[in-house]
């Protein structure tokens, strides 16, 4: 099963080539050109690339529409006071989302960190200043084992240990006076023994709280209401994803009590573990418009040009000789049509060259791998550009060939 944590370990892997090639930088500083502005990226040797992978952070995730990016201008020409920004924008979401109430954070990472922190100190002052010092504090974090992921270290800030568990019997077992919350990563809901409905009821069951990190599940929209629905205590999303608000931006939905305590441990509080997890208020405005904007869309409509998008890439992949590929959509995290492509002899070795092929040529398009497989995500890219990933995409896979 493809991950967050598996993309960001094997682009990790890949040695950073082609990045500052001349025919890129003059090709950025055209299109700056004809804008009559300053080509920043161009003057710091930075290419830029079409985003034919995914919403993934180290990609820079989504771009903003217009009316977020006009929220962030509307935003920076005057003064508020944050906690009313806070209060107002919170229960706004909430609204929305059918939430008891929710708030913006500092990306998903954020939301598990102050969520988990609210659960630990509730509205105790002093506790908000002693984290991660446990002292009369809760201590122990429940996770299935098959839900280890890579941003559990957004959790262990709070100084909790995680405690591994794998069948409900276990999970029951577990389950003690040092027993703080429960914690569920939703990408691995069908590889864990304990699913989300049962999970979510036996954190009900014995008055624990639970957690879930839903950070790249929206969509479906419905996504956002499910979980809570089921009785999650706290749910996290990425803001700067299929919502397409500030990457820097998140979601922690929830119980009020538990994000009230969870604002507590977040800025502009000083002395806490969330000090430095600050949202200011062009984010904040930026992330409700990104989400009304996002909710009022015609998903269904857009879900029509992704599969038109991920047509032509497979079409065109598939003239090409002993090249195989499917338009998929995977079950949970992005849940929008994506082409797999594989090819007689493909391997590891020759999926990732393939991958830096299509980063380092002209123009730069960004592509992952997966196995001996290339996945291409279509719901990035700008309007037009699946013709262009489309036509590279073939001319890589001639010469392999």
């Amino acid at each position: 099963m493809w991950s967050r944590r598996h993309f960001l370990e094997t682009i990790s892997a890949l040695p950073l080539v082609g990045g500052f090639t001349a025919a890129s930088t003059a090709r950025a500083a055209t299109a700056a050109g004809r804008k009559g502005g300053r080509d920043y990226f161009a003057e710091l040797g930075v290419r830029p690339f079409i985003n034919a992978a995914g919403t993934y952070t180290a990609m820079t995730a989504s771009l903003m529409p217009p009316e977020v990016m006009a929220a962030i201008n509307y935003a920076s020409t005057q003064y508020v006071m944050l906690d009313e920004l806070h209060d107002r924008v919170g229960q706004r979401i909430a609204t929305l989302l059918r939430s008891e109430a929710a708030m913006v954070t500092a990306g998903a990472a954020s939301a598990l960190t102050l969520g988990t922190a609210g659960v630990l100190t509730g509205t105790d002052r002093q506790k908000t200043v002693d984290l991660p010092d446990l002292s009369g504090m809760k201590s122990e974090v429940i996770i299935q084992k098959s839900h280890r992921f890579g941003y559990e270290h957004a959790v262990r800030n709070c100084g909790v240990r995680l405690v591994e568990v794998e069948t409900r019997d276990d999970l029951e077992r577990a389950i003690g006076e040092k027993t703080a919350m429960m914690l569920f990563y939703n990408n691995n809901n069908r590889v864990g023994r304990i699913q989300d409905e049962e999970f979510a009821q036996l954190g009900k069951k014995h008055a624990i709280p639970t957690f879930n990190d839903a950070a790249a599940d929206v969509p479906p929209v419905d996504n956002f209401w499910k979980y809570t629905g089921m009785g999650f205590d706290l749910v996290a999303f990425s803001g700067g994803k299929g919502i397409r608000g500030p990457q820097s931006a998140g979601l922690l939905l929830g119980r009020k009590g538990l994000i009230e305590a969870a604002r507590l441990n977040a800025p502009p509080n000083g002395n806490t573990v969330g000090r430095g997890m600050k949202v200011n208020k062009e984010e904040m405005l930026g992330m409700l418009v990104a989400l009304e904007l996002f909710l009022a869309k015609d998903h269904a409509r857009e879900n029509r040009e992704f599969e038109r998008r991920a047509e032509v890439i497979r079409s065109s992949a598939t003239a090409v000789s002993g090249v195989n590929a499917e338009v998929f959509v995977p079950e949970i995290a992005n849940h929008v049509p994506h082409v797999r492509i594989s090819w007689d002899g493909a391997d590891e070795a020759t999926a990732a060259a393939a991958v830096i092929a299509m980063r380092d040529g002209e123009p730069s398009i960004a592509i992952r791998s997966e196995g001996n497989a290339l996945v291409v995500g279509v719901w990035m890219m700008q309007p037009g550009e699946e013709k262009i990933v489309a036509r590279r995409l073939r001319q890589v896979l001639e010469k392999k060939g």
